[in-house]
């Protein structure tokens, strides 16, 4: 008999815990809890494909500003701007991908109108001009 009133002690005392839990965590809320985490979840070489992908673009878009760099325009407006090349080259890979994604879309514009015909020299030599101009100004600051 006292075993009997010791369990009808121990279920008094662990009914409203049991119940406290069982509203505080509603249905599905871990099954939400583990899809969600999985749906969160990037493999390594997802990431690793991003970091490749990102940097080929960088790569990619530094080259088009070095390339840039050595058309005779370009040399031109250095020169005038009393502007080392030296100074430009080791400036381009301290801007931003932002930064440097904008520079290289812009120069390749360019540099597509101008063989095209669409812009003389003289507009693309400004043009080359403002793109070098910038690189130097994005990294003073």
């Amino acid at each position: 008999m006292k075993q009997f009133v010791n369990s009808r002690f121990m279920l008094r005392a662990l009914m409203p815990a049991a119940m406290l839990l069982a509203l505080a965590v509603p249905r599905g809320a871990a099954a939400q809890a583990a899809s969600a985490d999985q749906d969160h979840i990037v493999s390594a070489q997802t990431l690793q494909q991003q970091v490749m992908s990102r940097s080929a673009d960088r790569q990619r878009n530094v080259d088009t500003l070095d390339q840039m760099l050595t058309l005779p325009q370009a040399q031109k407006a250095m020169h005038d701007a009393k502007v080392t090349p030296e100074q430009v080259q080791h400036a381009i890979p301290t801007l931003s991908d932002q930064e440097l994604s904008d520079l290289a879309a812009r120069t390749r514009n360019a540099q597509q109108q101008f063989a095209a015909g669409f812009i003389g020299t003289g507009l693309f030599t400004i043009i080359i001009l403002l793109v070098i101009l910038i690189i130097i100004l994005l990294v003073v600051r």
